[in-house]
């Protein structure tokens, strides 16, 4: 779970390269690799939905979240804290999103 700064990024198998916005404003992003796992946890599946109604399904280069990147931050720190027996349970009670988790489009 590293953030990377390049501008070309290689991502290894089993990775995923995410893009998150700075909520100043200006156009800054960070780039971030996480695990393919987080794609089926309930709390990022939530931010996947944002992100196709914010840019829809195609995009050029890393995939882009609509969150700050402390939200994003907190995100995966909710997610790397479960035990690994809870990370792939269904129930929505559970995994609801933290409502301090603001969602935008830039």
């Amino acid at each position: 779970m590293q953030e990377e700064t390049n501008k070309k990024m290689k991502v290894k198998k089993g990775w995923l390269a995410v893009q998150v916005e700075e909520e100043d404003g200006c156009g800054n992003s960070h780039k971030f690799v996480i695990p393919i796992s987080y794609l089926y946890h309930p709390l990022f599946k939530g931010l996947l939905d944002k992100a196709y109604e914010v840019y829809g399904y195609h995009t050029d280069g890393p995939l882009k979240l609509p969150c700050s990147v402390d939200d994003f931050l907190h995100l995966r720190w909710r997610i790397e804290k479960e035990p690994p027996s809870h990370q792939h349970h269904h129930h929505n009670h559970h995994h609801r999103l933290p409502h301090a988790l603001y969602f935008h489009s830039c």
